[in-house]
């Protein structure tokens, strides 16, 4: 089975300028090393996070990709792939992986812009918040397995513990 394309007469322009935009306007350090890659590091609440930002124009897509400054041991790394999948379940818009080669945890997805003039800047800086937000949510729970020794369960019910009323 084959799905037919038809090309676009007028292909989406390139989202990284709107995203180096972005960027800029926030103050983070980047690096556009070509016209289709974008890297950013930014500071977040735990860890350092470093984001790529890829365009395919022959896809139309857009490859998004938010890197932990961690790195899973082997010995751990079964337990993190318990507690990928757990997470997972829970998230609406992309998803979490580990990386086999240095075992570093990320954050993906990919917007598909075929047929769109572009991707707008809403959207871009909705890819950078849902991203960063799940990264700070879930980031917990993979302190408690990986450096905490914990069972990727218990992780991820002691990092969405809501806490309710004031101390």
């Amino acid at each position: 089975m084959s799905v037919n394309v038809a090309e676009s007469v007028n292909p989406p322009s390139n989202p990284l300028d709107i995203a180096e935009e972005i960027v800029s306007a926030n103050e983070w350090a980047f690096e556009r090393a070509n016209d289709d890659e974008l890297v950013v590091e930014i500071t977040g609440r735990f860890c350092d996070y470093r984001l790529f930002f890829i365009w395919r124009q022959d896809l139309s897509a857009l490859h998004f990709t938010c890197v932990f400054d961690a790195r899973v041991a082997g010995t751990r790394r079964g337990e993190v792939h318990e507690l990928l999948a757990r997470v997972n379940e829970k998230l609406w818009l992309g998803h979490f992986d580990l990386c086999q080669e240095d075992g570093v945890p990320m954050y993906r997805h990919t917007v598909l812009l075929r047929g769109a003039r572009g991707a707008s800047v809403e959207q871009l800086e909705d890819l950078v918040d849902v991203a960063l937000n799940e990264c700070e949510r879930f980031y917990p729970a993979f302190q408690y397995v990986v450096w905490g020794g914990k069972r990727a369960s218990d992780a991820l019910s002691a990092a969405l513990f809501d806490t309710v009323g004031e101390a």
